[in-house]
């Protein structure tokens, strides 16, 4: 569970990053789920779009994504959200999670 200071930093990094990934008319597939999930792996932070012919609002998709690639929501605003999970063997960012 993350703490609001570590919510704000991930924010704040994730201001920067572009949208690397979409919902569409598709739904969640287990290839979105695999792809999000070796993302997550790779960069930690990803940021994705839920388009609007998608079926699922931005925050329903940012909660059953997050629940299936055990990851934690930083924030979903609009139709964007923002999913994190730290990488434990090679870590990408630098934050203190003290």
């Amino acid at each position: 569970m993350l703490t609001s200071k570590q919510r704000a930093q991930l924010k704040s990094i994730a201001a920067g990053y572009d949208t690397i990934f979409q919902v569409g008319k598709g739904g969640i597939s287990e290839t979105l789920i695999s792809q999000l999930s070796d993302a997550l792996r790779a960069r930690e932070l990803i940021k994705v779009k839920v388009l609007d012919n998608s079926a699922y609002s931005a925050k329903e998709a940012a909660y059953e994504l997050a629940e299936k690639t055990s990851s934690e929501v930083v924030m979903v605003i609009g139709s964007k959200f923002v999913l994190f999970k730290m990488n434990k063997k090679d870590p990408v960012l630098d934050i203190d999670f003290r």
